[in-house]
């Protein structure tokens, strides 16, 4: 026991992941805290979309379940697990059966190489992004063969869109992502796979990699961001379950928990595309200008910011239980409010807690980057048109892989530009 207890602490005074480490125990319980914290975050995001799209419109959205709505995710999860679970009977049962779960496994598993912090990830692979894009690509194989497994012709042709879709987005977000390796040589040398490595790049570097090179930083990151939306399947590049022609598409019919296990899959697959595009270009967990505005006086105002956000939400709540009806039927809605936002406040408090407010830092700025993109999926698909299938595929054959070409061939000669302008004044003057 003794020695146990020795080797679960032997960690806490380590400065790798726990995979780097080896540390079995320390690995496991970063698995399960990711798959928690990544369910939890799946939950807020069904409430989050539902409401801010809802004010988009100029609705409310959900109100009647929990206050504000905010146990609408929970019925709508019991409601799932309670539907019956119906399998067509012409289909194959095996693969129709398993699909759902190579999604949902292929989108749990890039967060094995995601770092939340220099520490706070489950381990630094040499391969880091080479691992992302390869397991990252799996899903497209669950999704076609939910569409085959169906024996519809919709879910088939939903498959096959899904396929051709994520298959030409794939290769201008790879070269997107081959400018940032490039980057990240000038820094080491010769450049990383690293997900840790590339964020370390950037803090040697003094800058994020959106604005390196200016405008080519920039451009690349754009392309990663369209490429990125299409591989996820969200609006406007939602063709696979174009209601309007396809019914709803490669999962028309799946029914109950398999159903919602496709739900859980895109909203955790767009988390982590989300956080792979925090970690290559907004400098992954450091905080803003942490080389410009530096110092221990920096440091700990920079530290404060988790427990203030927390402590703001928290006055929101209270603010909104002032101004609620004061009927009797508004009762339980004014005190769960009330409830809610006392939660908020205490975890804001313990933010301020020297021992957490220090290791929730990178944690929470990594969190703050991911939200912004999260709020930006939800801001397209309650402001684009969905676009037709011939004008998905010209964006992406015909503007984004010659944009990402381009990109590769200017990065290497802007960061080889010294040694390019030697060689040529050798030739010039021998």
């Amino acid at each position: 026991m003794h020695e146990l207890i020795d080797y679960i602490q032997s960690y806490l005074k380590s400065n790798l992941t726990p995979g780097a480490a080896g540390n079995i125990f320390w690995a496991t319980v970063y698995i399960l805290l990711v798959f928690v914290g990544l369910s939890i975050a799946v939950i807020a995001m069904n409430w989050l979309e539902r409401k801010i799209l809802a004010h988009m419109q100029v609705r409310l959205g959900p109100m009647r379940v929990g206050p504000h709505g905010l146990l609408q995710p929970i019925a709508d999860a019991i409601k799932l697990l309670l539907k019956e679970d119906i399998i067509p009977a012409e289909a194959d049962k095996f693969v129709f059966w398993i699909a759902p779960f190579i999604v949902v496994l292929a989108a749990f598993t890039v967060f094995v190489v995601v770092p939340f912090g220099p520490t706070h990830a489950i381990t630094d692979m040499n391969i880091g992004i080479l691992f992302m894009l390869g397991v990252s690509s799996l899903s497209v194989l669950g999704i076609v063969t939910a569409g085959w497994a169906s024996n519809s012709h919709y879910p088939l042709i939903g498959a096959l869109r899904s396929s051709a879709q994520m298959v030409s987005y794939e290769v201008a977000m790879g070269l997107a992502v081959v400018s940032v390796i490039m980057m990240t040589s000038l820094q080491t040398g010769t450049g990383t796979l690293s997900m840790i490595g590339i964020v370390q790049a950037q803090q040697t570097s003094g800058e994020w990699f959106i604005f390196k090179f200016f405008p080519l930083g920039l451009i690349g990151f754009f392309i990663f961001a369209i490429a990125m939306v299409a591989e996820t399947n969200r609006a406007p590049f939602d063709l696979p379950e174009a209601e309007s022609e396809l019914t709803a598409g490669f999962h028309t019919e799946y029914s109950g928990f398999r159903w919602s296990l496709f739900f859980l899959a895109e909203y955790s697959a767009m988390i982590a595309v989300s956080s792979i595009a925090v970690t290559l270009w907004l400098g992954g967990w450091l905080r803003p200008f942490p080389n410009l505005l530096h110092g221990s006086t920096w440091d700990l105002v920079f530290s404060l910011v988790p427990g203030l956000t927390f402590l703001f939400f928290a006055a929101i709540c209270f603010f909104n239980v002032v101004r609620m009806p004061k009927h009797p039927l508004f009762k339980i809605q004014t005190m769960g409010l009330a409830g809610f936002g006392a939660v908020l406040g205490l975890i804001g408090l313990v933010m301020f807690v020297p021992g957490v407010r220090d290791r929730v830092g990178d944690i929470f700025w990594f969190a703050a980057k991911v939200a912004g993109f999260m709020y930006l999926y939800i801001w397209y698909r309650g402001t684009f048109p969905r676009y037709r299938f011939d004008q998905l595929m010209k964006m992406g054959w015909k503007v984004l892989l010659p944009m990402g070409l381009a990109l590769l061939i200017l990065t290497a000669v802007v960061a080889m530009r010294a040694d390019l302008w030697d060689q040529l004044r050798g030739v010039g003057h021998p």
